[in-house]
């Protein structure tokens, strides 16, 4: 299936293969179809490595799926730039945070991370999109002086839009077909 984000630089398509990593795959159509990703936060954009989104800018919403962590899935792709990964803090933990990779990551391939899908070249504006997110803030603490990832928790998209004005967000995510 295909996922179109659009997003305060443009439109990004997702090519989801569900082969590559199954619950991956099935947790990501699972928000997309309830909405989660409305005015979404890309609140970890590394140059040269991976732009990070996923936690959701109403607090309420960001807390009830805190914990609902699914299982691994096996790598069976390499971190290739254009490629979407969940995030993780560990075995299992995978929730709604993910990453595009903006950058050759095949290095993350051992540590578990496991592709499900890919940026489009031929839908939506691809990879020249995502080179346009807003990258100037970097890392969070303690490493960086981007969004500390508790007070996105804490406070959504109140904290981020007072403190990180120039973050990029999607906007909308939809399933879409013929019609991306």
């Amino acid at each position: 299936y295909d996922v179109l984000f659009e997003t305060t630089q443009g439109n990004i398509v997702i090519e989801v293969q569900r082969s590559w990593a199954p619950l991956g795959a099935d947790r990501f159509y699972n928000l997309v179809k309830m909405g989660y990703f409305t005015d979404v936060a890309f609140f970890r954009a590394i140059q040269g490595f991976m732009t990070q989104f996923g936690i959701h800018g109403d607090p309420k919403v960001a807390q009830l799926w805190r914990n609902a962590r699914i299982k691994d899935d096996p790598v069976t792709q390499s971190n290739m730039r254009g490629y979407i990964t969940f995030a993780t803090s560990g075995k299992n933990s995978r929730t709604t945070q993910l990453f595009i990779n903006t950058n050759n990551n095949n290095n993350l391939d051992a540590m578990g991370f496991s592709p499900f899908g890919k940026v489009s070249e031929t839908k939506g504006g691809g990879m020249k999109t995502m080179d346009a997110l807003f990258m100037g803030y970097g890392e969070g603490p303690p490493r960086g002086r981007g969004p500390n990832q508790m007070y996105i928790q804490q406070k959504g998209n109140e904290y981020l839009k007072d403190k990180f004005p120039k973050l990029d967000y999607i906007k909308s995510a939809r399933l879409c077909n013929d019609d991306c």
